[in-house]
């Protein structure tokens, strides 16, 4: 089938990806868009190197066999018929593996938007959108670095990507249609990531990981707003066929992640670890975790998948069409009347004040 692009703005106008005479064209390079200069030269302002050890030192110990990476009350089997059969250092060892599956997760989420961002480079005929995606894609790959860094040095290597994730990031990448990455990648995946890292931030033990989340969140806040540009230059202009198919997708997007993403079925090579079946497990939480919990829990303004559905409302995706599949989660009429900033903004923006600090200090140093 045709790729069925959705592109109201010139900004946003793409080619096949093997057209590079295209990129050649004299006339091109007089067109270049200015909507996103503030994001590109902000990058200064939040630059960090995974690896020098004046942004982060990965030599600062951690006792994963002793301590909880994250509070035992943020593993949902912990609350369950599972603790009953674990011992105290079990338990931790449990928790600890479940935090590698989510950190796994994220590192494989960076790659996907690394080779999301590399493949726009080739197809975004406007020069500043594709400067825009060459700078996120620097980005994107110092994640990378980070996240497989602190990885090896807490576990040794991570686990395979989850199958639903790693289904909906080839899906993603693999696009051709620029709305749909954008509204998967930048807008769910992204908003989907800040929510963990916040989480991380807040509540993590380890303070390399408290400092590792805060530094990615100086970036993903950034390309977050490349998403919301997107929807505030597109979804108004949309017809009524246009804007169904943007809505549907996100929608289908929003259920994979919801109902997959933190699935028992997913995480069942670490309980294959402890002799447990995975099937019991998932038993065993449900009787402890009801869907009336998983909306109650999606009330919580730090929830990750609430804030996915406040970025899709906010940004004028979700109608009357496709609100009763929200809806039935999160209280839609109370999400309207909050504000629009994203969480983990005050936190990057922290973030941003700290790096600012340290790469002055290097700057006057280099001078000497």
């Amino acid at each position: 089938m045709m790729a069925e692009h959705i592109t109201q703005d010139p900004i946003y106008n793409t080619v096949n990806r093997d057209d590079f005479p295209t990129m050649l064209d004299v006339d091109r390079y007089g067109t270049r868009t200015a909507a996103f200069d503030g994001i590109i030269s902000a990058t200064h302002d939040h630059f960090w190197d995974p690896m020098d050890g004046a942004y982060l030192d990965f030599s600062s110990p951690f006792d994963l066999k002793n301590e909880y990476l994250m509070p035992p009350e943020s593993c949902a089997e912990l609350q369950s018929a599972v603790a009953d059969r674990l011992d105290e250092g079990q338990k931790i060892h449990l928790a600890n593996e479940t935090s590698r599956w989510g950190i796994s997760n994220i590192l494989h989420g960076e790659q996907g938007a690394l080779s999301l961002s590399a493949g726009l480079c080739h197809i975004l005929v406007d020069p500043g959108a594709q400067e825009y995606a060459s700078n996120q894609t620097r980005e994107e790959a110092r994640h990378v670095t980070a996240f497989s860094r602190y990885n090896s040095t807490r576990w040794g290597r991570p686990y395979p990507v989850g199958e639903a994730l790693g289904g909906l990031l080839q899906e993603l990448v693999n696009a051709e249609e620029v709305y749909k990455k954008l509204v998967g990648m930048q807008m769910l995946v992204e908003g989907l990531a800040m929510g963990a890292f916040a989480s991380f931030h807040a509540k993590s033990n380890d303070p390399l990981l408290k400092r590792l989340t805060q530094l990615v969140m100086t970036d993903e806040a950034f390309h977050h707003k490349f998403g919301k540009i997107w929807a505030d230059k597109t979804i108004p202009t949309l017809g009524i066929e246009e804007h169904n198919r943007v809505e549907d997708w996100a929608a289908q997007c929003f259920e994979t992640v919801l109902f997959n993403l933190v699935n028992i079925r997913q995480k069942q090579v670490i309980y294959e670890q402890f002799g447990l079946d995975w099937q019991w497990v998932r038993d065993a939480c449900r009787e402890v975790f009801t869907e009336t919990d998983r909306r109650n829990t999606l009330k919580e303004s730090t929830n990750i998948f609430r804030i996915l559905v406040k970025t899709l409302m906010k940004s004028g995706i979700i109608t009357d069409r496709t609100r009763p599949i929200y809806s039935h989660w999160v209280d839609m009429a109370e999400m309207e009347g909050e504000e629009e900033e994203m969480i983990g903004y005050a936190v990057a923006d922290e973030g941003i004040e700290f790096l600012k600090d340290i790469n002055r200090r290097r700057r006057v140093i280099g001078q000497k």
